[in-house]
């Protein structure tokens, strides 16, 4: 891959009149300017990548071993690609081998890591892990958690959530990885006996893939940016991101049933002095949905009841649908369905979960407009949803960020106009 320019944050900028230190980042193998501060980038995460499995497997791309729960006690040792699996009885987990050889019970997890001097890495469901992989006994089956570092983790989630970039793009590339340090830092200490992980690696947090979606671009993002989160007030921020604004962001509140904070307001993403908008490079900056009527009822019955009060399993037979309320942002804010049972009232970001397409696909925003044409019998036997962007429309826009990036603003710049208010450095 060709070499290219990043756009780097100094350390004498992010951290100016703190005290510093010359230490090796082994991650980039350079010698860089680090605060004497609590690092965001090397804390601990552990990310849930299944909770309901009940025979992992785990093998490594170069000589790994397993241990008991206290991380030390060596229960196995095994080459590269040679597979394990765990079992469990009860509060107990084993691992087996397999020809049959099988390691003693142990009370507790068993975790998985390279061996000292490797340069592999564990897998587990054939994707490998940096960190070290957690095997714990819950009610549901096995735990599978990966215990990482922070950059580590955000290896594998920066290219997932803004997807596989350019360098030219590395100003927005590094945005998102600010931000999903904001997001993962403000959710570590989530763990409890029943849910042994801070976070999911699903779209619930962030989606994360481990080592194997790892990119050049992605990469040089998290170490340009070590250590840096968002911050208001002193305080490190949860930073909603989303995939295309259509025109404006949207206040929290205006989307889900939360206050809205001060940092999460609305902004235009008008390019100045053009009628064009940053993310309108999007590929679902516009777009249009056609749900016929059986594909409309059948929507409402599997999923109406989930989002507000329906008496009985069939809510009936669709008779039309009608916008209510907006919202400043020009989002559907309440929103009327009708039907020969009932008047339903749906709200905000609800309306996404019930207006599915029959794949069960979520509506892609709630910027629409609504056409509804009805059969003789008054039913409705189409109904057109023409909207813009793509996602819940608060905090970061990532298309907009990629065009702003383009346009040459900077990471500070991208961020703190997503983010009105906040600061961009270490945690203090």
């Amino acid at each position: 891959m060709r070499r290219r320019e990043v756009w780097l944050i100094t350390a004498a900028v992010v951290v100016a009149a703190c005290a510093r230190r010359r230490i090796v980042d082994n991650s980039a193998g350079s010698i860089v300017d680090r605060p004497r501060v609590l690092d965001a980038s090397d804390r601990t995460v552990r990310v849930g990548l299944t909770s309901l499995t009940s025979g992992p497997r785990v093998t490594g791309s170069g000589d790994w071993q397993l241990y008991g729960r206290d991380g030390e006690t060596l229960v196995a040792r095994a080459p590269a690609g040679e597979t394990w699996r765990v079992e469990r009885y009860g509060p107990r987990l084993r691992a087996l081998r397999a020809d049959g050889v099988a390691t003693v019970w142990q009370e507790g997890n068993l975790v998985a890591r390279p061996a000292e001097g490797s340069a592999g890495l564990v897998s587990y469901n054939g994707k490998r892990y940096r960190g070290e992989l957690l095997f714990v006994p819950v009610d549901t089956g096995i735990a599978v958690v990966n215990r990482v570092r922070m950059d580590d983790y955000l290896r594998g989630v920066v290219p997932l959530e803004i997807g596989t970039r350019s360098f030219a793009d590395s100003a927005a590339v590094q945005a998102q990885a600010v931000t999903a340090r904001s997001y993962a830092y403000v959710h570590l200490g989530a763990v409890t006996p029943t849910r042994p992980f801070d976070l999911t690696a699903g779209v619930g947090d962030q989606i994360y893939g481990g080592a194997d979606v790892e990119t050049d671009v992605s990469n040089d993002a998290v170490n340009a940016t070590r250590g840096l989160v968002l911050r208001y007030s002193g305080r490190v921020v949860n930073a909603p991101y989303h995939s295309t604004c259509g025109g404006s962001t949207a206040e929290a509140a205006e989307i889900w049933r939360t206050a809205t904070e001060p940092y999460l307001q609305r902004v235009s993403d008008l390019i100045p002095g053009t009628n064009r908008f940053y993310c309108d490079i999007a590929p679902r900056f516009r777009w249009t949905r056609i749900l016929d009527g059986e594909t409309l009822r059948a929507a409402l019955v599997r999923y109406l009841g989930t989002y507000t009060r329906v008496p009985g399993p069939d809510p009936g037979a669709p008779r039309d649908v009608m916008i209510d309320t907006r919202t400043p942002s020009g989002r559907v804010e309440t929103l009327k369905i009708a039907t020969d049972r009932g008047n339903y009232v749906l709200r905000g970001n609800d309306i996404r979960y019930v207006l599915r397409a029959p794949g069960g696909e979520i509506l892609n925003s709630t910027y629409f407009s609504v056409e509804v044409a009805a059969a003789r019998d008054g039913a409705i036997s189409k109904l057109t949803l023409r909207g813009t962007g793509y996602g819940h429309g608060v905090g970061m826009c990532q298309w907009g960020a990629i065009g702003r990036a383009r346009a040459g603003q900077d990471v500070r710049t991208i961020l703190q106009t997503y983010y009105p208010g906040t600061t961009v450095g270490p945690v203090e």
